[in-house]
């Protein structure tokens, strides 16, 4: 196991900044996955732990030792991509043991890290199978017990559920999880789906153009986003957002945007920053957005753009006048709306969040 910290750590690409000033401390048995877009710069971070890229400036630390030039066979890390890189020629047993050829040990002790792989993840009927002959699930499995062989201090994990179809990334996931924690080993996984960074880690860490927009556990990261962009990029359907400015009303502070008129949300009643006219994003969950047929002052106008029926929910896409985005609302299996109705939603001001449009920063309650 190894306690791992980025201090300043920084890559440039020529002209092009991947990382910036990156400070991350990831703890002794830990599952910290980084989250984000493509070209975010998370596979660049991951290398750089991994050894495989080095930092042009800042430090790398494992367990307190500097490992920021040692190559990746001198931190004891393990690493499973988005491909299985298995050799073809090679039955899956031959493959786990090409982890241990370097290893030193008996033939007898690698064929006792072999078996005690194979019985964690459960694939020992596969062990003299060549990977022609696996699906791709099991082929990850494969990869999966040739970085467990090894013992290593950490596992870090690029996309290794990406390539997989919806059913058996569900599976593998929860599989994963249940691995890290039986071993106590600490994982580095990184993704871009926000669903799976919410079912998987300890902590997030959401990265937008080579910064970390923010760390937290799973319920900070949704509950209490403090960006923008990690409000809109965590959730699935997105949360909603809308552009107005504060007003003064019966001695309160209101929000208006468009034809809507409401108080602030009650836990921002007592915040002395904000001011009559001052710009504000309101974001509301998809959940806590009502739909409904009559007008009312606290009520938007809005156009059905599409209705997506998942089952157990529907979800309702509007076009709205006046904002930039178009709008989702969940309601019940049976709601029946036609694409170009003209509805109404209204924002659960209770539930609702306001950020700074200028900063794209959560402004504090308080």
């Amino acid at each position: 196991m190894a306690r791992i910290r980025l201090d300043g750590v920084r890559k440039v690409y020529g002209s092009q900044v991947a990382v910036h000033q990156m400070d991350l401390d990831i703890a002794d048995g830990e599952l910290l996955v980084l989250l984000g877009p493509s070209g975010c710069g998370k596979t660049t971070t991951m290398n750089m732990i991994a050894g495989l890229t080095e930092p042009s400036a800042g430090r790398i630390t494992f367990d307190g030792a500097d490992v920021t030039s040692q190559p990746p066979h001198h931190r004891n890390i393990a690493m499973v991509f988005q491909s299985s890189l298995l050799y073809p020629h090679l039955t899956a047993r031959q493959n786990i043991a090409m982890s241990l050829k370097r290893s030193g040990l008996s033939q007898s002790a690698v064929a006792e890290r072999i078996t005690e792989a194979a019985t964690v993840l459960d694939i020992a009927r596969l062990l003299d199978k060549m990977p022609s002959e696996l699906s791709g699930g099991e082929r990850q499995r494969v990869a999966t017990a040739k970085a467990i062989v090894r013992h290593p201090a950490a596992f870090l994990l690029d996309e290794p559920l990406a390539a997989l179809d919806a059913a058996l990334r569900l599976v593998l996931r929860s599989e994963l999880v249940n691995l890290q924690k039986r071993l106590n080993t600490t994982m580095i996984f990184v993704t871009h789906d926000q669903t799976e960074a919410m079912t998987m880690g300890d902590r997030i860490a959401v990265m937008r153009g080579g910064t970390v927009q923010q760390i937290g556990c799973p319920d900070d990261i949704y509950n209490r986003p403090e960006t923008l962009f990690v409000a809109g990029f965590v959730g699935s359907p997105p949360m909603n957002f809308f552009e107005g400015e504060t007003r003064a009303s019966d001695g309160h502070v209101g929000f208006a945007a468009g034809p809507m008129r409401g108080r602030v949300p009650a836990p921002y009643a007592g915040n002395k920053r904000l001011a009559a006219g001052q710009p504000v994003t309101l974001a509301v969950r998809p959940q806590h957005l009502r739909v409904q047929q009559a007008a009312s002052a606290e009520a938007m106008p809005a156009t059905v753009f599409a209705l997506e029926h998942l089952g157990k929910e529907s979800v309702v896409i509007f076009d709205a006048p006046g904002q930039p985005a178009k709008l989702r609302a969940i309601v019940e299996p049976g709601f029946n709306a036609r694409v170009g109705e003209r509805l109404h939603v209204v924002p659960d001001m209770t539930q609702a969040l306001l950020f700074d449009p200028q900063t794209e920063r959560a402004i504090p309650v308080r």
